[in-house]
């Protein structure tokens, strides 16, 4: 009898019968506000289109962008409609594809940053589309590579694709002991570019071991006293802060937001540049930054890990702004 069981369920699962009927865990809103309307419902499995894989997910990562939607403040940045399932980063194996798929197999492993529009990696199983995903660098683990995507992708946009980084340019980069600024901090130091940090004093020393050569502590010090002629910025924290930064800028020098600019940094007084972006999903950035992993030069760092069940508690954590590197959801 068990035998048969057995290949029962091996032909249904070919069949692709189990696939459509089966059930995954997952963390579903289902109205937004506080942490607490994270709960984790039975919900299907979905199954992978034209394009797309169908993800077995072992981490997912925590970013501000997702308790903001939690709590209905995202605006027009996401399309999430109730019920929702948040999430945007995801490290995990593939288990099924979609028509159309030549660079993944199943058994992959792979990581990834879906799109802003769509969400879903707080769960058992994610789709991804093929150009959304890269193959995981084998030297960290899957929590190590869920902390990676969006922020890497946001760093390496910001700094490579808009402000053209080069070699021996000065930056100042914000809040470098966070999520975005601490990869950020390690992909300037690879370019060859001087690097001013933003942190507390606290996380000085934690800066200066990822490549940081001028700490200042935003808490006691004014950053413009240490940052003078300036190349870069990268501005995750916006309002005065921002406006303060402008004045740093050397002639021509630009700044980069990640939440938007103020009416000053849509009209600088000066001639200076500043232009604000939304990280998008890049499969060929992705492996670059993976290559990067895998080498050693780029080091994910999560500071917090928490299981599915407790994804009310990561997103309070989160909400502290006092987390240095990544929070990491463990999904298995």
């Amino acid at each position: 009898m068990r035998i048969s069981l057995l290949l029962l369920c091996l032909l249904l699962s070919l069949s692709g019968y189990a696939q459509n009927t089966a059930n995954m865990r997952a963390i579903q809103i289902q109205e937004f506000g506080d942490p607490e309307v994270l709960r984790v419902q039975e919900i299907s499995i979905p199954v992978p289109g034209p394009g797309e894989l169908l993800v077995r997910v072992h981490a997912a990562a925590v970013n501000p962008v997702d308790t903001s939607i939690r709590a209905g403040r995202a605006g027009g940045l996401s399309g999430a409609s109730l019920p929702y399932v948040p999430g945007f980063d995801v490290s995990g194996t593939v288990t099924a594809i979609g028509s159309g798929v030549d660079v993944f197999e199943v058994d992959d492993e792979v990581f990834a940053m879906v799109n802003l529009r769509r969400g879903g990696t707080y769960a058992e199983y994610v789709i991804i589309l093929e150009n959304e995903a890269a193959l995981k660098p084998a030297r960290v683990s899957h929590a190590e590579a869920a902390a990676i995507p969006l922020v890497a992708l946001t760093a390496w946009q910001a700094l490579f694709e808009v402000a053209k980084l080069q070699p021996g340019q000065t930056i100042l980069i914000h809040a470098g002991a966070g999520g975005v600024g601490s990869i950020a901090v390690q992909l300037a130091k690879w370019r060859g570019a001087r690097i001013i940090a933003t942190a507390s004093d606290y996380n000085h020393d934690f800066l200066r071991g990822l490549g940081v050569d001028v700490p200042v502590d935003y808490r006691t010090q004014n950053f413009e006293n240490f940052a003078s002629d300036v190349d870069v910025v990268l501005d995750p924290i916006g309002g005065d802060t921002q406006v303060r930064s402008l004045q740093t800028l050397k002639e021509g020098g630009i700044l980069v937001s990640i939440v938007g600019l103020t009416s000053e940094g849509r009209n600088p007084s000066r001639n200076v540049r500043a232009t604000s972006i939304l990280v998008q999903p890049n499969s060929g950035q992705l492996s670059e930054i993976g290559g990067l992993i895998q080498n050693g030069i780029i080091n994910p760092i999560v500071s917090y890990r928490f299981s599915l069940e407790q994804a009310p508690l990561a997103h309070e954590q989160s909400q502290t702004r006092r987390t240095r590197g990544k929070i990491v959801i463990e999904v298995d």
